[in-house]
């Protein structure tokens, strides 16, 4: 089941990425003195109260400088598009003030736009480093807020516990999993990637061209639309993305919009397809997207849109896949379908990848053959020795195990886990792809010592 997803909102430079790296246990954001220099979200998923929360650094809510208007605490349009994503998406929000700036005009002007969700809130009046210091949160009460903490994220004073707080107040998981339940056997794919590149286009031309669709119903917390599929033998659910779409008055705010979107949707899926343009190529915003479905361990393929003006304008299509190919390195195996979704070209063959990829997601492997597998992969390349001061001594694997689908995830016996470099883990990996078949779909290893009178299963 996915973790519940909480969206850590507020102005610029109120210590938001700070506040971020203490829940994730290191320093995963970029944190600057600069207002706005958080550029993406960025997602780490951590154990709250025994449950899994996936918590989401945002980029600072932006609001008008004032000229031309009277009032600088009205939020112009492309705040109100973040904010609105960011609570739409989120299962809970954390909204953070800064305590030594005192209360703005710009945070009641947030808060009455997050008031406006059924989403629990909380409020983390931040930089009150000492007990002295508390007498500034009062006045934030005058915000309505019914959970309001006082703390500090660089020293990580109460961070913990507003967090805690927050994670109560969540409904039982119980209830989304039975939402999750909904269409059984279905394969649920998300269509992601930047504004405008025709995810639209794309759902359109699946669902017109074939003329199936069977029902339009509400598939997601809030209320978002989910177009339910059945083609041959398989039923789809095409997961709602339309939050994806809106870039706002900037172009730098939709992009960040787009992330938590991506992100929302990626946890609710099986397959993702990230859509980009193949007009515009492969960008560092697609990259970025890339990598966020492989973390999230969702099998995923690459549709490259809008072929068809490549061929028509006499690029060089073989370029064009190279770069594709260059900027995915780090997930090689990620199949790419160049398509048209004005034209229809080659859509016709996505439901087949789809099947192949959540085929792939569901790989279970024997564990005899696992265990062939690992003898052939470690007698082919043997590892380097393990390194204790000045001794060297051998590194050996002796079992392996299948522990979890979606992503196929592995679990490796051998003497010393922590002396496997990081090279041999992904040559680990590339064989267990070519093995079995796994292209397209994170796989994760685990390694482990073995203990003493274990024996394979």
């Amino acid at each position: 089941m996915r973790p519940s997803l909480i969206a850590i909102v507020g102005r610029p430079n109120v210590g938001k990425s700070t506040l971020f790296n203490r829940f994730a246990g290191r320093r995963r954001a970029l944190v600057d003195d600069h207002p706005g220099l958080t550029r993406d979200r960025i997602a780490e998923e951590i154990e709250v109260r025994e449950r899994r929360v996936l918590v989401v650094d945002t980029a600072g809510l932006e609001v008008q400088s004032g000229q031309g208007r009277a009032g600088a605490s009205d939020l112009d349009a492309a705040v109100q598009a973040q904010a609105r994503a960011a609570v739409a998406e989120a299962d809970a929000v954390l909204f953070v003030v800064d305590g030594q700036a005192g209360l703005l005009p710009e945070d009641a002007a947030i808060a009455r736009e997050l008031r406006r969700a059924s989403r629990p809130l909380a409020l983390a009046v931040n930089k009150i480093d000492a007990p002295a210091h508390e007498a500034r949160a009062a006045e934030f009460h005058r915000l309505g807020f019914e959970r309001v903490r006082a703390i500090s994220a660089e020293h990580g004073r109460g961070a913990w516990e507003v967090l805690e707080e927050l994670v109560d107040a969540l409904p039982p998981a119980a209830r989304e999993e039975a939402r999750a339940d909904r269409h059984g056997d279905a394969i649920h794919v998300a269509l992601v990637g930047r504004p405008n590149v025709g995810k639209s286009s794309l759902v359109n031309r699946l669902v017109g061209s074939e003329r199936v669709v069977v029902s339009e119903e509400a598939g997601t917390t809030r209320d978002a639309i989910d177009v339910v599929i059945e083609r041959g033998e398989g039923t789809y659910v095409l997961v709602d993305t339309a939050g994806l779409r809106r870039p706002g008055r900037q172009h730098r705010v939709g992009e960040r919009v787009s992330a938590l979107v991506a992100l929302r949707s990626i946890e609710r899926a099986e397959v993702a397809l990230l859509v980009s343009d193949a007009a515009e190529g492969f960008t560092e915003q697609d990259v970025h997207l890339a990598g966020l479905v492989r973390d999230r361990g969702c099998a995923a393929a690459v549709l490259v849109n809008k072929w068809d003006l490549v061929v028509d304008r006499g690029a060089d299509a073989a370029r064009a896949r190279d770069q594709i190919r260059e900027r995915l390195r780090f997930a090689a195996d990620t199949p790419v379908l160049t398509v048209s979704a004005r034209t229809g070209l080659r859509t016709e063959r996505i439901f087949r990848l789809v099947q192949q990829l959540a085929a792939a997601a569901r790989t279970r492997v024997p564990t005899a053959a696992l265990n062939r597998w690992l003898q052939d992969a470690v007698g082919g390349h043997e590892p380097a020795m393990a390194q204790r001061g000045t001794r060297r001594r051998p590194l050996r694997f002796f079992y392996a195990t299948q522990v979890a689908v979606r992503p196929p995830t592995f679990v490796l016996f051998c003497t010393e886990p922590d002396a496997v470099k990081e090279s041999y883990r992904r040559y680990l990996e590339n064989r267990l792809r070519e093995r079995f078949g796994l292209a397209g779909t994170p796989v994760r290893l685990q390694l482990r010592a073995r203990q003493r009178g274990a024996q394979a299963g």
